[in-house]
């Protein structure tokens, strides 16, 4: 329940009060008022609704989390599952094949596909940057060679590994070798 909706339920019930207040006064001509006992022992009642209600609130999520955790990869693995039915059939096929240039063939198709998944699943690779300067929000410097120039000192020479986004956010710095 929101705030909102809990201060709307407030003001109704503080409106019933109000008209029943009223009717009785009316009717009687005269005001019942609560002791500082009874007003106490309302609030608080009220407080341990309300922190009741945020002690479910807070389980319901936690549970909520733990339930997305376990099944958060389920459809990037779902996904994938085509890939290994590939593999086990491109596996099974060259038992028996004799031409190498089939066996690339195959395995350059499934390497497509598996990208093509990735790329849908919001994985996109990290430019190459090399001959430009080292940027530690996408690279990571494994090591430093000597610089054949004076101009390629802290620029990258080679890239050891890719890195990829995932949706915009590094999930892994691609590996470079920095000039010294």
């Amino acid at each position: 329940m929101s705030k909102k909706d809990r201060t709307e339920d407030q003001d109704k019930i503080n409106e019933e009060v109000v008209t029943e207040n009223t009717e009785e006064t009316t009717d009687t001509v005269e005001k019942v008022e609560l002791s500082e006992e009874e007003k106490e022992q309302i609030e608080s009642d009220r407080y341990l609704r309300l922190y009741s209600e945020f002690e479910n609130f807070r389980k319901r999520t936690q549970k909520e989390k733990i339930e997305f955790y376990k099944t958060a990869s389920e459809d990037v693995l779902k996904a994938l599952l085509p890939i290994i039915d590939d593999f086990e059939r491109a596996q099974k096929a060259n038992q028996t094949l004799e031409d190498i240039n089939a066996v690339k063939e195959g395995f350059a198709l499934i390497h497509d596909k598996f990208l093509k998944i990735l790329i849908q699943k919001g994985l996109t690779e990290i430019p190459s940057a090399i001959g430009e300067k080292l940027d530690i929000e996408r690279h990571e410097a494994i090591t430093q060679i000597p610089a054949p120039t004076e101009n390629q000192k802290g620029k990258i020479m080679d890239e050891v590994e890719k890195g990829y986004f995932l949706n915009g956010k590094v999930i892994r710095y691609t590996k470079v070798v920095v000039g010294q």
